[in-house]
């Protein structure tokens, strides 16, 4: 964090205020959503049983409800005030924390979602080894990132990124915390282009109330990529499923 972690907390206080008021029906936040239902569904698919989760930088609590409504036990951790707050009130179970220590004990969770946190941090590889001593073996990690650092802009500064990824240095500090990494792909591909036309005009963050017939559109094109062949494309995030190793 650039400026230690009260920069975050003033940054991210305003930001998280307009995530829950808009996380409901913002065409970006209901596509990652639908994403985790999927790899939800993907999991049970395998035999994964639901069991205690962890949702970190869960804000609102958008997530942490998709982990319930699929039958886990989800824990929602939010490291601001605000967002704790509000998933509190939404009938969640929450705590405050920080996502370098995570208040669980080791090999107690059979499920981590760490949506755009990593990117937070400095160190983001004790975040990651943090979360790899919370999973029990054989456990998955859902991890979701900001990617390119092409498209880095007053947006990031504004949300209090620290950098943006690529597929390498993703990759790379999920290995260096001794997870195994089973897939690594592009999301909002679609629409990138329009991102970085709108990045490059950008003075703050990009997350607005939209017109609801603009939103409608948005949501209409982010859900038609679910069906075309470009997760190995550029994107402007990068999803991981990952695992802990059953040994070492």
């Amino acid at each position: 964090m650039p400026e230690g972690p009260c920069y975050r907390v003033r940054v991210e206080a305003t930001e998280i205020r307009k995530l829950a008021a808009l996380e409901d029906t913002h065409w970006w936040y209901r596509e990652r959503r639908a994403l985790l239902g999927r790899a939800l569904h993907r999991l049970a698919a395998t035999g994964t049983r639901p069991e205690r989760a962890l949702d970190i930088g869960a804000a609102g609590g958008g997530n942490t409800r998709v982990l319930r409504a699929h039958g886990w036990q989800p824990l929602a951790l939010e490291y601001s005030a605000e967002g704790a707050g509000v998933a509190r009130e939404r009938g969640l179970d929450v705590i405050r924390a920080d996502a370098r220590h995570l208040p669980v004990g080791s090999a107690s969770l059979g499920l981590v979602v760490a949506f755009d946190i990593l990117e937070h941090f400095d160190e983001d590889h004790l975040a990651a080894a943090e979360i790899r001593r919370a999973l029990r073996p054989g456990a998955t990690a859902l991890i979701a990132v900001p990617c390119d650092m092409r498209l880095w802009s007053a947006h990031d500064v504004a949300v209090g990124h620290v950098r943006r990824y690529d597929r390498a240095s993703l990759r790379a500090v999920m290995e260096k915390a001794g997870l195994v990494v089973d897939e690594l792909w592009s999301w909002n591909v679609v629409l990138r282009p329009v991102a970085a036309w709108r990045r490059r005009r950008s003075t703050g963050s990009d997350l607005d109330d939209l017109h609801p017939m603009v939103n409608l559109g948005l949501r209409t094109i982010i859900t038609a990529e679910r069906y075309l062949p470009v997760r190995s494309l550029p994107g402007v995030s990068l999803m991981l499923r990952a695992h802990r190793p059953t040994e070492g």
